[in-house]
Order: structure tokens, then sequence, then C-alpha cells
């Protein structure tokens, strides 16, 4: 099975335009064909100049849902909460009326918390009309973490998150606990993109699109089952 090409940018701006543009007309077509659109979207430095620039666009955002890819298991407010860094990057401006489903639940163990959110979200994001990924230099997306325990469901479970522990590592720092969209989940989305910048991501990148477990660089499943990504780097 093929997988995608890399899309090249000269700088996170034009990328941020060009993917602005396609992931605008991706939700106006859900809106216009279903009254309401469902949009996923990952933390992480290199998605926050696309936010802020879709936060510009004329959209009905009342009209868009948008949910966390993962989490760490983190209060919103506190340190490394991805719910935080989207209301401050994209649900703002034009998206103010966007409505965004964090993934934390106060009180909850992440196990716990992704029971309740599948049973409490899983319609209205059954099939995401965009989903925005990252990728780190260790071969993660979502919270697909190399080897993390609960990995092996969040890649093949047929819910909409699941719970995954990260073993321990620098990327992973403080936060080994996380909730994460499942591969199945972001598979079903009508468009994936895969945001990535400068020259280790491109390093990273050609490294896992080499023949390899995908325990050991988990963003390879969402490679091999959506070879119509679009995976994008900015230099």
């Amino acid at each position: 099975m093929s997988e995608p090409s890399l899309i090249s940018f000269v700088d996170n701006k034009a990328m941020a335009a060009r993917l602005g543009d396609v992931i605008e007309a991706q939700l106006a077509r859900a809106i216009a064909e279903k009254g309401a659109a469902s949009f996923a979207v990952s933390g992480g430095s290199t998605p926050a100049a696309l936010y802020d620039a879709l936060s510009e666009r004329d959209l009905h955002w009342e009209k868009v849902r948008v949910l966390l890819v993962d989490e760490r298991w983190v209060a919103p407010g506190e340190a490394g909460s991805n719910e935080t860094f989207v209301r401050d990057t994209l649900i703002k401006n034009k998206a103010a009326g966007a409505t965004l489903n964090g993934l934390w639940r106060e009180g909850m163990a992440p196990a716990t918390a992704a029971d309740a959110l599948n049973s409490e979200l899983s319609d209205l994001f059954s099939a995401c009309d965009a989903v925005v990924l990252g990728m780190g230099n260790d071969g993660h997306t979502a919270s697909w973490f190399p080897h993390a325990e609960g990995l092996d469901a969040a890649l093949s479970t047929d819910a909409l998150v699941a719970a995954v522990r990260a073993a321990p590592g620098d990327v992973v720092g403080a936060h080994r606990d996380r909730v994460t969209m499942t591969l199945p989940a972001v598979e079903r989305a009508r468009f994936v993109c895969l945001l990535m910048a400068g020259a280790e991501k491109r390093k990273t990148f050609e490294a896992v699109r080499a023949p390899g477990a995908v325990e050991d660089h988990p963003v390879r499943a969402i490679l091999k089952a959506r070879p119509d990504l679009w995976a994008c780097w900015a230099a």
C-alpha cells in the first residue's frame, strides 16, 4: 500500500495559509451538507499558526464542534493542558462561537473518563470532517507513544477515545497519563493532515516511512491507514 508523500512549505505561515483554505472548505462543506461540522485538533507548537489563521475565517463557527485529539491528564489552566492551548489559539476572534469539547474530567482516572467520553461524544464525532495531527521525534502522533500501556487498544478498538500510559522519556515528560482519539476514529475522518516543522521532524518523518514495527513509531499506523493523508512540513 502506498503511503503519503511529503508536502513542503517555505515556512509555517505558508503551511498555515494553505491548510487554512483546505480545512475551511471541509468545514463549510460539512455545514452545508449536514448543518454542523466536527473538527479534531492537536496540541503542540506547530499548529498554533494554523489555528490563529483559522480563527479569522468567515465560517458559521457556531455550527462547528471541536474535539481534542488527545489530552495530558491535567486540568484546564495547568501547564501542559491541550484544552487551554486550543482555547488560546483557536477558540477566539471569529471562531469564538465554536464549541470545544475537552477530554479531561475532574475526579476521574483516564480509563474511567475514556468510558464516559465514549458514551457522551461518540455520536457527535463518529466521523470527523477534519483532523489535525502532529508528530514527535519519537514517532508518536496523538498520544500513541511507542510501547505505551494501552497502545494496542488505541490502535485497534472501535471507540472514539482510549486511555494510555506512556513509557518515561524526554518527549513525554511528566505527563505520562493521557486520553487519546483512537486510530479507527482518526481513520474515519473525511480529511486528515499531519503537521511538522524543522529539520529534525523531516528526518523523523523519513525514518518512520522506512519499514519497521508500528509499536516503535506509532505514527506509521495512520500513514498506512490513510495514504491520502496530507503530510505537511514547514522549513
